[in-house]
């Protein structure tokens, strides 16, 4: 057996639950979320840390999971965009993005989404300065970016009513 065909345990707690399983050392986290979770809501971009569409939040920080390997996240607690919706009940930024307009093709909205909740997670009065360096990461084709920023405004001011 090579080490490329040897696989290792993976314990992963994912949109609230646990999961057990086992990874290539090489593989990535993205291609284990949509591959043997099959969570394909977190979306395989350019595989370089490049276009933001694979940001998940690992561990409550959002981060690119085309960058790390899947065995780097072992005991690590994970949300994807899936995880972001209770039930029926959208997420307000989910909600906001839909009422803004805040996507168009949809290919890079997973990866939106995740930066803009993990930035609401700690900074519920943004700046539009503040919403676009947390988005800095995510490349988008087809909205231009102004929508999106809306949308994630809008779901901060609803996520401060709420509280």
């Amino acid at each position: 057996m090579t080490a490329m065909t040897k696989r290792s345990p993976l314990r992963l707690h994912v949109n609230g639950a646990e999961h057990s399983g086992e990874a290539e050392p090489r593989m990535l986290l993205v291609h284990y979320i949509r591959r043997s979770l099959r969570l394909t809501g977190t979306h395989v971009g350019c595989d370089t840390g490049n276009c933001g569409a694979c940001t998940i939040l690992l561990n409550g920080q959002a981060v690119k999971s085309c960058m790390l390997f899947s065995l780097q996240a072992d005991g690590s607690e994970i949300l994807t965009v899936e995880g972001l919706a209770q039930g029926l009940n959208l997420h307000p930024i989910q909600e906001a993005f839909i009422a803004h307009h805040g996507l168009q093709c949809g290919f890079c909205t997973p990866g939106m989404l995740m930066s803009g909740y993990a930035l609401l997670k700690t900074n519920t009065e943004p700046s539009d300065d503040e919403i676009k360096r947390a988005i800095a990461g995510n490349l988008c084709r087809c909205t231009g970016y102004i929508n999106i920023v809306k949308a994630i405004r809008a779901a901060a001011e609803t996520t401060r009513k709420a509280k």
